[in-house]
């Protein structure tokens, strides 16, 4: 295939060669900043979409602007005209939750709420006319690769919406049913009527096993209420003998993988037909919109077997039409490393969000941890497959709309602090972010100073001027600016020092691929020091989580001898072969190079 040429399919389905602007194609993975947006949360480009075509109240159309969980009418076409901002940020990937058709209101009698965040999906192959249309999300997408920035679309395989009901349990509060306690040989437990005879159990993933189960009510009786039998889509995905219809996750143990989460239809991830489906229905999101990478959600909820056989065609699919740097990354919320490694090893991830990495940073800005906390994380990085070079391809973030925004965790565990500390503190966290190794993923808002009240609807606040109360009333980062507003300033004080990061970080690549050694860490907060080497070039990072001033002398290499600033003062030769003096403010960092003696 010609450089500078992509592979694209016409309607017909032959592939032919349309020319691109193919920069942005060449990036790796670990060169970008990603920028994850809720595009509902972000802004409005069209207020006809707002209750996405349907009538009625908010409880039909799932639109109250007023309330946290509802939707509020961001869309497709605003994010489009903001790429100035997000790519003025220093942004050069855009990560948008996921924006397919969804089922727009679930929950109990006075406990509802809207797929605002689209992870309630229905129909898999459009997108939800509360964002827009799939013409509009292709005009986004060029918008994008225009301007040389990537997109990643937010793809879930666990589940889908809230729509299979069991007989047993009409509240729909059914608790899990083992596969032990309910095999799939007998209906209704173990001495129930024998059903499903020969099935060698869902570890046999083939055709001809499956296709022995015949029967999906081994556990409960599912159904599908007749106002939505044909409601998801593709229609495969109406059928109950493509979920496992075993009952609410417990989150631990064989349900942890089998069970419903929160309510949401667990898919059959061990039937062929459902990976299969996946495959094609996603692959089809590649083919028809040329998009640069996946973020998977609930990837732990799915076991192995699937994505072995899903990563690696994805990655098939990117590659037949040019795409070699698609990024794929799942959600595996824990914070241990060892646990997150699992993943790359076992299931074939190329990469996960870095839970771990923002758990050791959050509590050393907060002041809770010493820079050992951070250390001790680098140094498993030996456990992911791939080692240190999978390790710069993990995004790497300090909050998000599930667990909330960075600025709450510091203000939660420092109530009394003042507006200039906090500022401190939350710069310090963008750069031990933005400058150690891994993929810099900045959370929508964060540059204008968000902070949230906690996690989940309470962390995505709206960027256009809000109706919702508990956002407007909220303390924000580096201003005193409160209440209704639209904030999408580029002079506020977080998003210039934001800008400014991921310009130093744009500017020298050895800070996005270089091999990162500690060099100072230590049990308390203060003094953290690491190296990035590349080439014969050193960067020396330095920071200090403490309240007070640092100075020491830190271990480099010995042919570094004569250094630069990049950022901060930096002294301009070692004290002596290996040894460079640092001096440094309380919550501040800088950056120096040395190419060797000169």
């Amino acid at each position: 295939m010609a450089a500078g040429s992509v592979m694209t399919a016409t309607a017909g389905g032959a592939a032919v060669a349309a020319p691109v602007s193919a920069g942005y194609l060449q990036r790796k993975a670990s060169d970008e900043v990603i920028y994850f947006v809720l595009p509902d949360r972000f802004a409005k480009g069209d207020v006809l979409n707002d209750r996405g075509g349907l009538s009625g109240g908010s409880l039909v159309t799932g639109f109250d602007p007023a309330r946290a969980g509802f939707y509020h009418g961001g869309d497709l076409k605003g994010l489009t005209q903001r790429l100035d901002y997000i790519q003025g940020l220093g942004a050069t990937a855009v990560w948008l939750a996921p924006i397919f058709r969804n089922k727009p209101v679930q929950g109990a009698p006075g406990r509802e709420s809207a797929a605002h965040h689209g992870y309630w999906i229905t129909d898999f192959t459009d997108v939800d006319p509360h964002f827009g249309t799939r013409a509009e999300f292709k005009a986004f997408v060029d918008a994008a690769h225009a301007r040389g920035m990537k997109v990643y679309m937010d793809i879930i395989a666990n589940h889908t919406a809230d729509v299979i009901q069991y007989r047993e349990c009409p509240a729909n509060d059914c608790a899990y049913r083992s596969k032990a306690d309910y095999p799939y040989s007998t209906r209704g437990g173990v001495s129930g009527a024998a059903i499903n005879s020969g099935f060698a159990g869902d570890g046999v993933g083939t055709k001809a096993n499956f296709a022995r189960l015949t029967r999906p009510d081994y556990a409960y009786s599912p159904y599908v209420p007749a106002s939505e039998k044909t409601v998801k889509k593709p229609d495969w995905l109406n059928d109950p003998a493509y979920y496992h219809n075993r009952g609410e996750s417990t989150f631990a143990g064989e349900s942890s993988q089998q069970g419903d989460f929160a309510g949401l239809d667990d898919l059959f991830t061990e039937h062929p037909r459902v990976v299969q489906g996946l495959i094609d229905i996603y692959g089809q999101w590649i083919d028809d919109f040329g998009i640069d990478g996946y973020r998977i959600d609930t990837a732990r909820h799915v076991e192995p077997a699937f994505w072995q056989a899903f990563i690696p065609a994805m990655q098939a699919r990117a590659r037949a039409r040019g795409i070699e740097n698609f990024h794929i990354f799942g959600e595996v919320f824990d914070t241990d490393v060892a646990a997150l490694a699992r993943h790359t090893r076992v299931d074939g991830f190329p990469a996960v969000l870095d839970f771990a990495v923002q758990s050791a940073i959050t509590d050393m800005v907060a002041g809770k941890a010493g820079t050992d906390r951070l250390a001790r994380v680098f140094a498993g990085d030996v456990l992911y497959e791939g080692g240190a070079a999978t390790a710069l391809q993990l995004p790497t973030f300090l909050g998000n709309h599930d667990m909330g925004r960075f600025g709450y965790f510091v203000l939660k565990a420092n109530p009394g602090i003042s507006d200039a500390e906090l500022l401190d503190r939350v710069t310090l966290g963008h750069a031990l972010m933005m400058f150690s190794r891994g993929v810099p993923t900045i959370y929508y808002g964060d540059e204008q100073g968000f902070t949230g009240d906690g996690d989940y609807a309470d962390s995505r606040e709206d960027m256009f001027a809000s109706q919702v109360a508990s956002y407007n009333d909220n303390r924000l980062v580096g201003t005193t600016s409160t209440g209704p507003s639209d904030r999408f300033r580029t002079d506020g004080a977080l998003y210039g020092r934001i800008a400014g990061m991921a310009g130093i970080r744009k500017g020298h690549p050895v800070l996005r691929s270089g091999r990162q050694l500690v060099r100072n860490q230590g049990d308390k907060p203060g003094l953290l020091a690491f190296s990035r080497l590349a080439d014969g070039v050193e960067y020396l990072v330095v920071y200090n989580t403490g309240s007070v001033p640092v100075t020491a002398q830190v271990e480099v290499e010995t042919s570094s001898g004569l250094w630069q600033s990049v950022h901060g003062v930096c002294a301009g030769a070692s004290s002596a072969p290996g040894s460079y003096r640092v001096e440094i403010g309380p919550l501040d960092y800088k950056i120096c190079v040395s190419k060797g003696l000169q």
